[in-house]
């Protein structure tokens, strides 16, 4: 007969305690521990791994899997990996289900689509509407996850798609779909079945009100790959972020535009991003990368006199503590005072941007909102500033100036440390803040 043992976990962080806390000793939250029953499973016999040095371990080579979507490929690292786990999350109405779906009609091979939130035959109707032919789609809306299992054990299929984690539950603890314990447990068994296996799988991942992805942390380090779907509910365009993959590089993009047929490829997002992009004061082409493959967005800025008696600091993806860095460097090195004015920075598309190297594009869009004077059109910039207003050298100059030769631009300013010369373009070195602004307004 099984043991059986109670413990408490915190439903915000994980925390596990023997004994009831009113406070978390972990993350400091009041009445969050909550009293779980666990059985004690037994230990499953498992191959015993061999130890090798390092430079005697070969290299695994394996076959990537298409998702359908060239682009999402492409942001994936070339496909889905055999037994690779992606978790998928964002706001609510974004539409995970309907790109999931999608997915699912394309990839070659059987697949199986578990759905805790929706009925078959809502799943069905949405399947209609995008034209769908579901020939090879299983759908088993169910949340106990032990059937769940039954079905991937007696179907085999080629792909799973899990919507969502946190409808999913085991019979082996007590507490409730959703909780920390039945998340982590439900996904590390998901992981481990699928990579045993080699079945990619598809894990919709619901977000807090804060915008962070729902249960504990270790959800995303179970997990090989966290896509973010990011984008407004009534906006056409929908971009999918990679923040997390061990089979490719991080940072890269897909751009997906809404349709009442469901979601079509965008497959030139530096044309997306700056296509409505006009000559006006505070307008700074900027080429953002943070994977292997840059792309240009539109930096905008306004500076107006303050309408209250405590100037506003607004920002819309980019780090509103960044900016305040940034005016402070404005007024020592370049002696363009904003302390009575209200700024706004805003990066068009609905990306966020992160990266240091887009610290220079802010900055003059900033001058140049304020001195109402545009920045020539032909030009990008990019650069990071440090505290006495020298522009740092950043990664990947090269590939973001071909990414602006390729769409027509002619100028590029750029660090001064950054020695690059590429024909058809012409780069500008810059060493301070102050010799950019007098350069270029």
């Amino acid at each position: 007969m099984a043991k059986e043992r109670v413990k408490y976990v915190c439903q915000s962080c994980g925390y596990q305690s023997v004994k009831w806390k009113g406070r978390c000793p972990s993350c400091g939250e009041w009445n969050t521990l909550v009293e779980e029953l666990v059985e004690r499973g037994a230990f499953s016999v498992r191959t015993e791994s061999r130890v090798l040095p390092l430079s005697e371990w070969e290299e695994e080579s394996f076959e990537r899997l298409s998702t359908g979507f060239s682009n999402l490929d492409l942001a994936l690292g070339g496909g889905l990996v055999p037994g690779q786990v992606v978790l998928i999350a964002g706001e609510p109405g974004i539409g995970k289900s309907t790109l999931l779906l999608q997915v699912s009609e394309r990839f070659e091979g059987k697949v199986l689509y578990v759905s805790g939130e929706e009925s078959g035959s809502q799943i069905a109707l949405r399947g209609r509407r995008l034209g769908l032919s579901g020939k090879d789609i299983l759908l088993y809306p169910e949340t106990l996850f032990e059937r769940v299992l039954e079905v991937l054990e007696r179907e085999g299929p080629d792909l799973l798609i899990v919507d969502s984690i946190q409808t999913l539950y085991s019979e082996r603890l007590e507490s409730s779909a959703g909780s920390v314990s039945q998340v982590r447990e439900v996904t590390f068994r998901i992981t481990e079945v699928c990579k045993e296996r080699g079945i990619p799988c598809f894990i919709v991942g619901q977000i807090t009100k804060e915008g962070a992805i729902a249960g504990p942390k270790v959800l995303e380090h179970i997990v090989d790959t966290v896509l973010q779907f990011e984008g407004e509910r009534f906006n056409f365009y929908r971009i999918v972020k990679v923040v997390k993959n061990r089979f490719g590089s991080t940072g890269e993009v897909a751009v997906f535009r809404m349709t009442d047929s469901g979601l079509e490829e965008v497959p030139e997002p530096s044309a997306f991003f700056i296509s409505e992009k006009v000559s006006a004061p505070g307008s700074v082409v900027f080429p953002y990368t943070e994977g292997s493959k840059p792309i240009l967005v539109e930096i905008q800025a306004l500076v107006l006199p303050a309408l209250y008696t405590t100037p506003q600091r607004r920002t819309q993806g980019f780090d509103v503590n960044r900016l305040s860095l940034l005016l402070a460097i404005l007024e020592k090195e370049a002696n363009v005072f904003t302390k009575d004015s209200d700024v706004f920075v805003n990066v068009a598309g609905g990306i966020s941007v992160r990266e240091p190297a887009a610290d220079l594009a802010v900055a003059l869009a900033i001058v140049s909102s304020k001195k109402e004077k545009p920045v020539p059109e032909d030009v990008i910039v990019f650069g990071e500033l440090g505290l006495a207003g020298e522009v740092r050298a950043v990664h990947f100059g090269e590939q973001r100036i071909m990414e602006a030769k390729r769409f027509g631009f002619k100028k590029a300013v750029i660090p001064s440390s950054q020695d690059i010369e590429i024909e058809g373009i012409e780069t500008v070195p810059v060493s301070t803040l102050k010799e950019a602004v007098e350069l270029l307004l």
